[in-house]
């Protein structure tokens, strides 16, 4: 390894970085080296990050378990019926024939995560993340609880099986599997409704045995991934994290280790002026969820849940060093020694990251309450009339996207004429309605074999939707 240029401060951080062990980059922190589940069990983190991060999640989960029962019109908030395919969003309802907003939506949330990603690094796992927030804040919370701290529940585990350990054991498992028996309830309820959620309550499981199985199964998986599988679903499902990797620069701002600052690392005992500020007290790996080091730099693993953040922070306070070993950070700030700012970069991206979710919210509001479809019925051409008169026959099909009963007349727009309807066009809530009616024009006004129609829907006098067809007449 070549000695740095005391001058030189990107050579002197270059080298520092250099003293960093690569060698967990050969394997994932979670599988031992005779590739068993290397089970984490993180110490109970603490600190003001710790702190704010409970208060966030204590929100999310306000949110979570009210949502299903706040209504607009009788209909729910949120609502993911794929089965129906009935989606609500903010009180709007959404139907197939509004997909191209969804293939709008899904592309502006892709850019979304991308530049989110670029600019601010993987705060959506360490702070919104369902899974995370679950883990973390409510399971974590009930297991330390229960089974005590990570040396209690070390011990626990290698205690041989009594009564203690039983109960506690006994006690996690049915406690866990209640809580995924809720949540897999209100989550059902953001598919179904919550309502029909508890019309399968009152009427029993026989009744309703389908919508039950699925109950079931989603208890099951919840259970099975805070139980068991926890970490995993982060670092094996999800594929966020596999994508730091092309996602992430120099300038994504993220939690990292100060390592020109830390290194080289010293002991508790041995503070002196050529060891940098990291005591190698190893606080900032107990309390990681999925056991990394935080010290050997960026890794897959890392959700960005700053419990190593507040470790760390403990520690230095402790030897009267300044907190901020272990932060928020970009690789260039802290190789160039600058601190976190709002740069033109960041203000960029948050500008464009406005902008997507202002032209999505715009797609949202806009969006018309009735979809209509004019086509000539299929076989007919014209028909001749007394008085010089000609008419061609048109079915109409509608879709109310609204959740009460609309009643439209149609009128012609471009072109003096008259319009005989089969029936009435009363289009029901949430409902498709189809009908056909006539256009009749004098045959002076029909200067070609086709000529273009505009006609207008009209709910009373507010214009819905105008609508171009083709009236075809004799040949002149």
């Amino acid at each position: 390894m070549i000695k740095p240029n005391n001058n030189d401060s990107e050579s002197i951080a270059n080298y520092k970085k250099d003293l960093l062990d690569q060698t967990f980059r050969d394997s994932v922190g979670t599988i031992s080296k005779e590739g068993n589940r290397n089970y984490v069990i993180p110490q109970k983190p603490s600190g003001k990050m710790y702190q704010t991060r409970s208060l966030f999640s204590y929100l999310y989960l306000v949110l979570f378990f009210t949502l299903p029962f706040l209504k607009v019109g009788g209909e729910p908030v949120f609502l993911f019926n794929v089965l129906e395919r009935k989606f609500i969003l903010f009180g709007k309802i959404f139907w197939p024939q509004d997909f191209f907003i969804f293939a709008i939506g899904f592309l502006t949330f892709i850019v979304f995560v991308i530049l989110f990603t670029v600019a601010f690094g993987r705060i959506w796992c360490g702070w919104a993340c369902p899974q995370t927030i679950f883990m973390e804040m409510v399971f974590r919370k009930i297991e330390y609880f229960i089974d005590g701290d990570a040396n209690q529940q070390k011990k626990l585990k290698a205690m041989p099986w009594n009564t203690e350990k039983l109960f506690k054991r006994g006690s996690k498992i049915v406690v866990f599997f209640l809580l995924s028996f809720l949540i897999a309830n209100f989550f059902l309820g953001y598919i179904i409704g919550i309502d029909e959620v508890g019309v399968l309550v009152k009427e029993g499981i026989f009744v309703h045995f389908g919508t039950f199985s699925a109950l079931v199964i989603f208890t099951l998986v919840f259970f099975f991934v805070y139980y068991w599988f926890r970490e995993q679903a982060c670092i094996i499902v999800c594929p966020y994290g596999r994508l730091q990797g092309v996602l992430l620069d120099r300038n994504s701002i993220l939690v990292a280790y100060d390592y020109v600052r830390g290194e080289p690392r010293g002991k508790m005992s041995d503070l002196t002026s050529d060891k940098g500020d990291c005591v190698n007290c190893h606080a900032c790996v107990r309390v990681c969820p999925t056991g990394i080091d935080i010290r050997n730099g960026t890794q897959l693993e890392c959700v960005n849940c700053t419990a190593c953040i507040d470790a760390c922070d403990e520690i230095m306070d402790h030897i009267n060093k300044p907190k901020g070993l272990i932060r928020y950070a970009s690789e260039n700030g802290i190789a160039n020694k600058q601190k976190m700012v709002f740069s033109w970069r960041l203000k960029l991206y948050t500008i464009v990251l406005t902008l997507l979710l202002s032209f999505l919210a715009i797609l949202l509001i806009t969006r018309a309450d009735i979809a209509a479809r004019i086509l000539r019925t299929p076989g007919q051409t014209y028909q001749l009339l007394d008085q010089n008169k000609t008419s061609n026959l048109y079915n109409i099909k509608l879709v109310n996207k609204t959740r009460h009963n609309i009643h439209l007349n149609i009128k012609l727009e471009n072109i003096e004429g008259e319009i005989k309807l089969v029936s009435p066009i009363e289009v029901p809530k949430e409902s498709y309605f189809q009908t056909s009616f006539f256009i009749v024009l004098k045959n002076e006004q029909i200067k070609s074999r086709k000529t273009k129609v505009k006609i207008g829907l009209y709910q009373q006098d507010k214009q819905m939707d105008v609508l171009t067809a083709l009236f075809l007449g004799p040949s002149i």
